[in-house]
């Protein structure tokens, strides 16, 4: 961790946030959400849509006020300091939100005479992703595609240079090139000293983070490195395959010592006890004559390693 020096006081957190809560109406978008960001690291937010992502960004970015809590960036309050962190911090929203119907060059103006810049004096900053759209520069951003909408808005967000960038859901809706391209960018931007906050649905992308917070329900599962959310999955994981694939979820999940079933892509992840000497502890082979006893076919049962997206539900599933 490397503090950063801000008026004469030393940050030892790029972000720090402490018990912020946030509801609409009778809606808990968030629910006591507290965690700090090093300095220089890719920090990512993992979780589906209506966990609360965008509701913490809003705030951290000074857009929404919480309803109790506090949060810093940088050792600015995100009430009180709110103009001192606008000026520090990069936003992308979830959303396309720029002009569609100026240019690609006249949007990336704009944002660079907001902080009072220019794109020829930060330009180093988005040149590896400005250049891969500069050909177009001419074309009206609302007929780019969604890998190019998302690198122009890439590139508003850094023009100014800011510390802290923060990317709401940067890859959702993007092909699967555009989304190897964003995630080898942000690796760059993390070299060059920017701490990156990201927030993603996608659990594969996961593993592209230094640490990660799994969110559901406005709350914080666990926060960790991946590979340490990963290695703490203390079940046994088994993927079951067979005819009827509907049928047999509803009969896995039936089944003593199942003691979780999900579909998962072509399959479906079973989790059982690790401990396999109990007396009704369940093998593959006793899964299996449970399975055939009932009368489905083509089984295969396979072990297999956890994932992300495994621990994310087996804590949901806690």
């Amino acid at each position: 961790m490397n503090p950063v020096s801000k008026d004469n006081f030393t940050v030892t957190h790029a972000l720090s946030c402490k018990n912020i809560s946030r509801s609409y109406g009778k809606v808990k978008a968030l629910g006591n959400i507290s965690f700090d960001v090093e300095p220089g690291e890719i920090f990512g937010v993992i979780g589906p849509d209506g966990a609360g992502k965008s509701t913490l960004f809003r705030i951290l970015t000074t857009l929404l006020l919480p309803d109790s809590g506090s949060a810093s960036v940088e050792g600015f309050d995100v009430v009180s300091d709110y103009k001192k962190i606008r000026k520090i911090v990069g936003y992308m929203p979830g959303r396309f939100s720029l002009y569609q119907d100026l240019t690609v060059e006249e949007n990336l103006r704009i944002f660079a005479t907001l902080f009072n810049t220019t794109i020829e004096e930060n330009y180093y900053l988005i040149k590896d992703i400005y250049s891969q759209i500069e050909p177009f520069k001419k074309r009206m951003a609302g007929a780019l595609s969604g890998g190019m909408k998302q690198k122009l808005a890439l590139s508003c967000a850094l023009i100014h240079k800011p510390s802290i960038l923060f990317l709401d859901e940067p890859t959702t809706g993007i092909d699967p090139v555009s989304r190897k391209e964003l995630w080898e960018m942000l690796r760059k931007l993390k070299s060059q000293g920017i701490t990156i906050i990201v927030s993603t649905p996608y659990m594969d992308e996961a593993s592209l983070c230094d640490r990660i917070a799994l969110i559901q329900n406005g709350e914080f599962l666990k926060i960790d490195t991946p590979k340490a959310i990963v290695e703490s999955f203390g079940r046994r994981l088994i993927s079951v395959k067979g005819d009827n694939m509907g049928l047999l979820l509803k009969r896995l999940r039936e089944i003593p010592g199942v003691i979780s079933c999900f579909a998962f892509g072509d399959s479906h992840h079973v989790t059982t006890e690790r401990d396999g000497n109990s007396a009704d502890s369940l093998t593959a082979d006793s899964l299996r004559f449970a399975l055939e006893k009932q009368g489905h076919t083509n089984i295969e049962i396979t072990p297999v390693e956890a994932n992300i997206e495994d621990c994310f539900m087996e804590l949901i599933a806690r």
